[in-house]
């Protein structure tokens, strides 16, 4: 069989993104030799580092450069010292206008509840014990992007802030479908979330998903409202497999997930198109209070690009190898300062890297 050949975009960016975006590659080159896969990696700048160079957080060439890539690997933005600039001059919106740039309408977050780090979750152990639920986010439609928008003055001299929550059948069809798509690779059950009993919107929205599940018949959907859903993933969070939801709902519910593991700094996410690159990337932020002294995980970024190899580049069997090394890797007992425990070892950034290609290199 011919070597397989993938152009990536590398966007290490500010803080910690470019000492975790360096294992990455790393792991990716030992993947590659295993699996006859070939990686042309092209460095491009986003967020802080961008606007510093170039006065833009997503300097055009940036945006060419993912267009014609297979695929983009982001580590973080943000810090600091670009926090009072104008809003459209902030790292943050670089990160939007690479969303939009690319078309990416779907958001996949996974919250899976690694048994070596079970005792880090908040909540009790029977509770979270086998957790692994994917939330699948829409993201570029409804409140957050709806019109009207803005803050108004009245009739009466009083100021009035609108939000328009929107959305049409075919931004509804268009996420659903990858939401049962993900939910068939998984555990077969998918649940929607709404508010169809107080909005419209949600009224369109569980219409839709009940008539898309028509399609997929091997996938069990239920459907519910957001207040409960937020109840039921403290209460009982291994009841759910697939969760698929709007925006803001999305929004939220994936960060509660998130905290479900105990650790966000372990959680990885992937954000998907119609068609082009994805962009996949760790849920973390750009930590720069330790930037530059070798005590960032780096394992939500390392799984980032196991999502990457999954759900960007239909390389599964890769992905499941990279994700065993992480297994490996904690179960030896190595720790980075976030999830530090008793009787662990205490490793940093670049020794975690190498831990793990050692294990990936191991026959």
């Amino acid at each position: 069989m011919a070597q397989q050949h993938y152009r990536i975009t590398l966007l290490p960016g500010d803080g910690i993104g470019p000492e975790i975006m360096a294992v990455a590659v790393d792991v990716l080159k030992v993947i590659g030799a295993q699996f006859d896969l070939s990686f042309e990696f092209t460095e491009a700048l986003i967020g802080g580092e961008a606007i510093d160079a170039t006065g833009e957080p997503l300097p055009t060439d940036t945006l060419e450069k993912c267009r014609h890539s297979d695929a983009v690997l982001l580590a973080a933005i943000g810090g600091y010292q670009w926090d009072n600039l104008p809003r459209h001059q902030r790292p943050e919106t670089g990160l939007l206008g690479l969303r939009a740039g690319l078309g990416l309408f779907a958001n996949l977050r996974p919250a899976t509840i690694l048994p070596q780090l079970i005792d880090a979750s908040t909540l009790k152990r029977e509770v979270v014990d086998g957790v692994d639920i994917m939330v699948v986010r829409e993201l570029t439609g409804g409140v957050y992007f709806g019109q009207p928008k803005g803050i108004f003055t009245t009739e009466t001299g009083e100021k009035r802030g609108v939000n328009t929550m929107a959305y049409t059948e075919a931004e509804i069809d268009r996420i659903g479908r990858v939401a049962f798509e993900t939910a068939r690779k998984r555990q077969g059950k998918l649940c929607s979330v709404d508010k169809a009993n107080v909005l419209e919107v949600s009224q369109l929205w569980r219409d839709r998903i009940t008539q898309l599940a028509t399609e997929y018949p091997d996938v069990e959907l239920s459907h519910l409202y957001v207040d409960n859903a937020a109840m039921q993933l403290v209460r009982a969070p291994k009841q759910f497999d697939t969760i698929v939801t709007g925006n803001l709902f999305g929004d939220v519910l994936s960060d509660a997930a998130a905290m479900l593991t105990g650790s966000i700094g372990m959680l990885p996410s992937a954000s998907l198109g119609e068609k082009g690159p994805g962009v996949f990337e760790p849920v973390h932020g750009s930590a720069p209070d330790i930037a530059g002294q070798n005590k960032a995980n780096p394992l939500a970024q390392v799984l980032s690009t196991a999502m990457m190899l999954r759900y960007g580049l239909n390389q599964p069997t890769a992905a499941d190898q990279i994700e065993q090394a992480v297994f490996k890797v904690l179960e030896k007992g190595n720790r980075t300062g976030d999830i530090m425990s008793a009787g662990m070892t205490l490793v940093g950034c670049q020794e975690m890297g190498n831990a793990l290609i050692e294990i990936l290199k191991q026959p």
